[in-house]
């Protein structure tokens, strides 16, 4: 069947009646006649037998049209030939061929109508093909009639127009193209010039633009270009940026802030800040030090630039010390206002932004205004957090430098110089972040107390060396004198403002505070060095050869009933003659009356008692507050330190004046217990009495002999033994006075210690105040007493007394003459004392203690001279009476204290004898001020006249039960 459709596809379409007459008749399957189709449909046909003939022929057959069948067939043929089987294959392959051939008449019949049909379409759309052929011939021939009679004219035209228009529009990105690879001369220019937004907006149209002609092949290398131009300029604005931090300019900051944000790294830019301000701080410092680290080595050697900046601190020597440290805080100080005066751009920037966004309410730019917002969050976020940062970095960088070198053998004043250099830095940091910088204080505080340890030790010897070689002598001061007038004291001036009239106060006290950073915003430094005025200054405390002048002088001598004289300044309290201060301490006329013939000081005007080693202790205190006043957590180590001071001043003079054994046996109470405990204190914490070199101690030992001091010597030059200089009063005097003028500046500095001292270390500032300074006075007791005891001979009135007969029989009207010759020895007593007042005020309270001592005395020699008594009769009784009125009489003309001293203890002991024996037992037990010796006399001069033996022995039983405990 393939076969026979393939051929008929060759033939073409032709009619049936062709189509059988162009089939080869060399075909096997030749297309049967009109008779043999004819005898086909005639001859009867099972439609099943003819389809089982049909299968049964082979399926080579049917394989392809080059099949060659008669080879096939001739192929197959067996050796030998059979004829009958050959004609029984021959009727065979005819019987298949005929099915065959019905089969295919068959189905040509069945599609005849089709074919025809078909036919007659292929035959329509030929003659319709023909006819379009003959349309194009004739319209072809009329186009070239057209074109060569108009249109070929007229088109070229509109052709040349339209390659003009392409032209131009070439010329003109040509040009554009042009200017951009010209650009980049402009873009250099701009950043000569800092022009950063303008370079930044010129490179970003130029992008764009390029983006515009990316289609032409230049301009991708004109676009790789401009990216490069533009990291460029990225990398100078960061640069720009870094120079920022050491010097700050308003216009320079504003370029760079508009540069970072059109290229919309607004964030990124103060990263980048930060990192340059940590990177300037580094760079700052090691470039300062390394510069003096060189100048002191006098050669170029580079090894100095390879090292850490810690090992570099270790090289500075200590002559340059100082300046290189001043010239670090004020390279830190640019840095750090450059930060602050950065903040300070945002601040205004962003109010300023804040104003203009909320004049303009455009509903198109919330996006844009959320963005910017988040952004100036950032920027303040991190500005705030940036802050205590670089106040970290420099405090580091301090302090490596601070430790670097051991400052323990400065010069106080260069320590000092530092440690102000230091606390205004701590001002600085206090205002640019509010940080207590706490690592500097750690640094300095241990560098101060190493210093101060040390400088302590050194100052310490030297008041021992001070103290040995004072001659006791009064230092010359004005009336008015005042530690304020003292450079030590100045840096209090500030800090009384009680005392500071307000005309006086500058006018920043009165207004608000201005701050450093507002004070040295524009120009200047807090850390520029300056000259010390302290060399400028005199210090005016020192009065002309110990007189003021005639008029205070005068004034001295004015009646004291009348004050319309005395000098304003005597009624009012010190006026500071330099700047005019309100009053510390007054001279009121009450107490010019109250001193008359006792105060023995009316040729001097009451200036203060103090001598050259008080002034140098003075100004030590006032060096060791200066220290404390400006590093605050060292206070507890300086003000021990300054109790050691007054410590060992107090000792020396207890040593030299007040210390005999002899007299504090009395049991007078010379010495209170507060006293003993505060000396035997100092002694064992102060004072080194181990005179041995030993060296074999422990360690401990010998860091504890370290602190100590050994104890002074009075100088030999101090004679305190001749009776006529009264042993010694004149130095005592001073030496006393000058103690309590000190201990009173310790009362008088006692808040401003107070108000530095730490809350925990507090109950040992009061207790050094309760239990020390306040001793001071406590002092004169068992000095003075000294001189009261020697002043008056004692021994030769008891001997005078023992002389006298005193059972004498009838009452007699003359005093005995040792009363007498005990007032002469008290009127020559005050004749010594007014030659002492020449040299020395000798102050009332003073006064008043010595006469008090010798009255005390010498009513115990009294007493004591009434218990020798063997024999005394009631006579005897009343001339002892009498004599003590006498001598109570002539004393109260002598001196001005009121009671007498001791008086009852005299009159009491001689009333005794007239005592009964009960009274006299219960007198005995509550009498117990008086000796054994003194009551065993009494009871046995009363044997015989109103007591007899049992009694006595009763009494004297009594005596021995009270002198028991005393055992």
């Amino acid at each position: 069947m393939q076969k026979i459709k393939s051929l008929m596809t060759r033939q073409g379409l032709k009619s049936p009646q062709e189509n059988i007459h162009d089939l080869s008749p060399v075909e096997n399957f030749r297309i049967p006649s009109k008779e043999e189709l004819r005898e086909l449909r005639e001859q009867p046909t099972d439609p099943q037998a003819q389809q089982e003939i049909i299968n049964s022929i082979e399926e080579v057959y049917f394989s392809s049209d080059s099949f060659d069948i008669v080879k096939y067939e001739l192929e197959k043929l067996p050796p030998v030939l059979s004829l009958q089987e050959m004609e029984e294959y021959r009727d065979k392959l005819k019987q298949q061929q005929a099915a065959v051939s019905k089969k295919v008449a068959d189905l040509i019949l069945e599609k005849q109508p089709a074919y025809v049909k078909e036919l007659e379409r292929v035959t329509s759309l030929q003659t319709g093909l023909q006819l379009a052929a003959v349309i194009c011939t004739n319209g072809r021939r009329h186009l070239n009639i057209a074109k060569e009679g108009f249109t070929q004219a007229s088109l070229g035209l509109l052709a040349n127009q339209r390659k003009r228009q392409l032209l131009i529009g070439l010329l003109k990105s040509l040009r554009t193209i042009k200017t951009l690879q010209r650009t980049d001369v402009r873009l250099s220019e701009m950043l000569e010039e800092e022009d950063y937004p303008g370079a930044i907006q010129l490179c970003l149209e130029c992008q764009k633009a390029a983006s515009t002609f990316k289609h032409y092949s230049c301009i991708s290398e004109l676009n790789s270009k401009l990216q490069d131009t533009l990291e460029q300029i990225e990398e100078q604005l960061d640069v720009a940026l870094s120079k920022i931090c050491k010097n700050f300019d308003i216009h320079h900051y504003t370029k760079v802030q508009q540069a970072y944000r059109l290229l919309g790294k607004t964030q990124t830019a103060m990263d980048q800040l930060h990192m340059h301000f940590t990177q300037a701080i580094h760079n700052t410092v090691f470039q300062v030090v390394l510069g003096y680290v060189e100048l002191c080595a006098g050669n170029s050697d580079t090894k100095f630039q390879k090292l850490q900046y810690k090992d570099l601190c270790t090289h500075i020597t200590s002559d340059s010390y100082i300046p290189c440290l001043a010239d670090l805080c004020k390279a830190l100080w640019e840095v750090m206002l450059s930060y602050y005066r950065t903040m300070e751009w945002h601040e205004k920037h962003d109010r300023d932004e804040g104003t203009a966004s909320s004049s303009v309410s455009d509903g198109n730019n919330v996006i844009g205004a959320e963005e910017t917002n988040f952004d100036r969050s950032y920027v303040q976020k991190k500005l705030e957090h940036g802050l205590s940062r670089i106040w970290q970095d420099v405090q580091l960088k301090v302090k490596t430098y601070l430790l670097g070198t051991d400052m323990s053998n400065f010069k106080y004043d260069d320590f000092i110089f530092v440690l102000d250099i230091i606390s205004r830095l701590m001002q600085v940091g206090e205002e640019f972040c509010g940080s207590k910088s706490e690592v500097l204080q750690e640094s300095i505080r241990k560098q101060s107390v190493n210093y101060f340890k040390n400088y302590h030790r050194t100052r310490l010897e030297e008041l021992r060396m001070f103290l040995e070689n004072e001659t006791w002598e009064l230092c010359p001061v004005k009336s008015s004198f005042s530690i304020l007038q003292l450079h030590e004291f100045k840096f209090m001036e500030q800090s009384r403002s009680p005392s500071v009239s307000p005309s006086k106060q500058p006018a920043s006290s009165i207004s608000t505070t201005i701050t450093l950073f507002e004070q040295y915003c524009n120009e200047g430094n807090p850390f520029e060095i300056q000259v010390n005025s302290k060399d400028d200054e005199t210090e005016d405390v020192l009065a002309s050869n110990g007189y003021e002048s005639d008029e205070q002088e005068k004034s001295a001598y004015q009646e004291y009933d009348s004050d319309s004289d005395v000098p304003e300044e005597l009624k009012r309290d010190y006026v500071d003659e330099q700047t005019g201060d309100a009053p510390v301490k007054s001279v009121s006329r009450e107490t010019l009356r109250s001193r008359k013939r006792s105060d023995y000081n009316l040729n001097k005007v009451n200036a203060p008692i103090l001598t050259n080693t008080t002034l140098n202790v003075i100004r030590l205190v006032g060096k060791y507050m200066q220290m404390m006043n400006i590093l605050k957590p060292i206070a507890f180590d300086v003000i021990h330190f300054m109790s050691q001071l007054f410590d060992y001043y107090l000792y020396a003079v207890y040593t030299f004046f007040g210390r005999n054994d002899t007299f504090e046996s009395t049991g007078l109470g010379l010495s209170s217990s507060r006293l003993r405990t505060t000396l035997n204190r100092i002694q064992e914490s102060l004072i080194d009495l181990e005179v041995s070199t030993d060296t074999t101690g422990t360690l401990t030992a010998a860091e504890e002999r370290k602190e100590k001091v050994p104890s002074p010597h009075l100088s030999h030059l101090v004679v305190l033994t001749s009776g006529n200089t009264l042993y010694g009063l004149a130095e005592r005097v001073v030496a006393t006075e000058s103690l309590v003028f000190l201990a009173e500046q310790f009362e008088f500095l006692q808040s401003h210690l107070d108000a530095v001292m730490p809350a925990a270390k507090k109950p040992f500032l009061q207790q050094f105040y309760s239990q020390t300074v306040s001793t001071a006075s406590e002092l004169r007791k068992p000095i003075y007493w000294i001189v009261a005891a020697k002043a008056i001979d004692y021994e030769q009135m008891l001997l005078l007394m023992a002389n006298v007969k005193w059972d004498v029989k009838e009452i007699m009207s003359q005093h005995n003459i040792y009363v007498d010759a005990l007032l002469k020895e008290f009127e020559q007593f005050n004749r010594r004392l007014n030659e002492v007042s020449k040299k020395v005020r000798i102050p009332l309270a003073v006064s008043n203690i010595l006469w008090e001592h010798c009255i005390r005395l010498a009513n115990r020699t009294i007493v004591e001279g009434y218990a020798n008594v063997k024999k005394c009769s009631n006579e005897g009784r009343a001339l002892m009476q009498l004599d003590f009125q006498q001598f109570l009489m002539k004393l109260e003309k002598l001196t001005d204290i009121r009671p007498i001293p001791d008086k009852e203890f005299v009159e009491t002991y001689i009333k005794a004898y007239y005592l009964t024996e009960n009274d006299m037992e219960r007198w005995i037990k509550e009498h117990r001020e008086y000796s054994t010796k003194q009551l065993t006399n009494l009871v046995n001069v009363c044997l015989g006249s109103h007591i007899n033996k049992k009694a006595r022995q009763k009494l004297l039983a009594a005596i021995d039960d009270i002198d028991r405990p005393k055992r």
